[in-house]
Parts: structure tokens; sequence; C-alpha cells
């Protein structure tokens, strides 16, 4: 009887230590990670499969690479090609390399499309021409397509009605979010490619959906505030700052007054502008009209959305940057205008 016992705990020893190894061996070569986060790996000509599991455990795409060794003992890959790729961690062993033996163009990099924060229209349609090979005002264009444009009214909870507005210089202005996007397919088309970049803003609002409601606002109207700030601030910290003093002046009832805006209404860069510039008729001009610009004035980032929201709550209603970006807050017009005449470098 006591040697069936000792049997029973050896045999229950090694069926617990098998089952132990299998699972960890399913873990070690399963997807790093739950969340969709993509992976640039490039493979260069003449890589085996093992020297491709070396690539792929540095790109943080392997559990454990014992057991991706193992993993590749037990399966045969013949065909494995020579790609620059885009994986993602919530990706199996077993895909990537089911991928790579037999690609498919929606995992290889065609191209990659940058969208700078900041950037106005003009300059990310310039970045997208680039890459399909036709000019920034057919781009531009199909920005302003109605039907389009309906079309994303529909699709996007962010979009509403407020982008078919006429005096809109561009409709899609700060809706498309500033990133680096990685392009694929055989043949990348405008429609694709700007659905990457509302998909993106889709993904950046949407946790600040409830807050941006409280504020009042549409998130058209929002986007139009949070440009403002994105072009007035050279600096994180400031941010939240000039959010505030632009928020103290809406309270009140007063212009914006942000030299941005008349630049933007004169489709003009630079920093300067005259007085005689401040009188542009524009809905886009807070140095005549009261209130937010009609529209956006560029792309907008997570940070400044972040900071639009949490703005600084303060007694300024002015501010004036130096030469070395250091900005200046003031109370009045009186301690603004001497702020000015002291530091003024343009």
């Amino acid at each position: 009887m006591k040697n069936k016992k000792i049997l029973a705990m050896i045999i229950g020893v090694i069926v617990a230590l098998v089952i132990g190894i299998v699972l960890f061996y399913h873990w070690g070569i399963s997807a790093p990670s739950s969340q969709d986060e993509e992976v640039i790996v490039q493979i260069e000509q003449g890589s085996n499969a093992s020297t491709i599991l070396n690539t792929l455990d540095e790109a943080g795409l392997v559990n454990n690479k014992l057991c991706g060794k193992i993993f590749l003992k037990l399966n045969s890959y013949d065909h494995l090609q020579a790609n620059t790729y885009i994986f993602n961690k919530n990706m199996s062993l077993s895909k990537i390399y089911s991928i790579m033996n037999d690609p498919d163009s929606k995992y290889i990099l065609q191209s990659k499309l940058t969208i700078k924060e900041g950037n106005t229209i003009p300059q990310v349609a310039e970045a997208f021409a680039k890459i399909l090979g036709v000019s920034t005002d057919e781009v531009i264009k199909q920005w302003e397509d109605k039907d389009y444009l309906n079309s994303l009214i529909n699709e996007y909870w962010f979009i509403d009605k407020s982008i078919l507005n006429n005096q809109l210089m561009y409709p899609l202005e700060g809706y498309l979010y500033p990133e680096t996007y990685f392009v694929t397919g055989d043949e990348p088309n405008l429609k694709d490619m700007t659905k990457l970049a509302l998909d993106m803003m889709d993904k950046k609002l949407t946790p600040y959906k409830e807050d941006i409601e409280k504020m009042g606002w549409s998130v058209h109207e929002f986007l139009s505030f949070v440009s403002v700030v994105e072009r007035e601030s050279l600096f994180d910290k400031d941010r939240p700052e000039i959010a505030g003093v632009f928020m103290n002046r809406l309270k009140k009832g007063e212009k914006l007054q942000s030299d941005i805006t008349v630049n933007y209404a004169l489709q003009r860069t630079g920093v300067n502008v005259s007085i005689k510039q401040t009188q542009v008729d524009s809905p886009y001009n807070t140095y005549r009209y009261a209130g937010l610009p009609i529209g956006a004035i560029s792309t907008v980032s997570e940070k400044t959305i972040k900071d639009c929201i949490n703005y600084s709550h303060h007694d300024y209603f002015f501010f004036f940057a130096k030469e070395d970006g250091t900005v200046i807050y003031s109370k009045t017009y009186g301690e603004h205008k001497k702020a000015v005449k002291e530091n003024k470098w343009y």
C-alpha cells in the first residue's frame, strides 16, 4: 500500500511537471501582449528561421527564446521571405512565422507617412501626396468632397456637420492626428491613408469624450481651441497656462487676439503681425471676431488635448513669449504692454 502511494505521488508529480512544461511552452510562443502595438521588423535577405528568431526577440515579439527554438524544431518554414514587416505584439510566434512564410501585403511596409504636430492641412496634404505620387491639390480636393465628408460624419462620432461649413478653409483641419503611420498594401490609396489618421484621432479623443462634453463645447469647437494652444505654445510646460489665459478671455467675453489665427487666416507663417493684418475679415481672425475661430488651425497632439482639458486656473489675461521662448504672463493690459516693450524681439 505504501509503495502504491509513493508511486501515485511520483506519477502526480510527473503529470504536474508535464502540464507545467506544456503550459510554459504555449506561453513562450504566445503573443507577448494583448494590446495593439505595431512593431516594424526588417528581415534581411538570407536570414534563416533561427536568425529571424533573434531579430524577433530583439523587437520584443518573443515571450521566451528557448520556447521559440523548440517551436522551430517542431515546425518547418521553408519559404521565409525577406521584407520589412509590420507585426504586432498581440501576434503569436506561429502567426508571425506564417506571415513571413506566405507574405500578405497588408503586413509589408510600403512607405512611412509622418504628420507633424502643429502642421496645417496643406503641409499634411503634401506628406500624403509624396507617398501617393499625386499633387497636393488632388489630396485637398478629395478632403473637400462633400460626399466623402458626409461619409466621415456617418463613420466617426467626433465628426459632425460643422465640417460642411463653407467658410472653413479646410474641412478636415485639426482632425488628422499627428503621428508616424506605416503604410501597407500593394497600392496605398488616399482614403485608406486618411482613415489611419482619423482612426488614431478616434483612439486619442475617445478617453476625453466626457471631459469635452463637460466643457460645453462640440468636438469641433474643442479642436479649434486646442489648435490655437498648440500653435501658441513653444514648450509643453506652457500649454496649461496659455490655455488658461485663453479660457479666461472666453469666459469674460473678450477676444482671444491670437496672432497665430491671423497668420492662418492669411495662410502665412511667422510670428509678427501688423495692425493692418489683424483687421483681415476672416472667421479665423480672433482679433476681429470674439470667441473661437470657425475651425481648427492645425493638427493637435494628445498632450495638448490633455493640457486644454486640465488648463491652469489663474488670473492672467495676457502672455508674451520672449526670444528664448520664455513666456511672461500678465493680469492687466498695462502689465502686458510693459512686458512687450521690455522684451520684444521681432
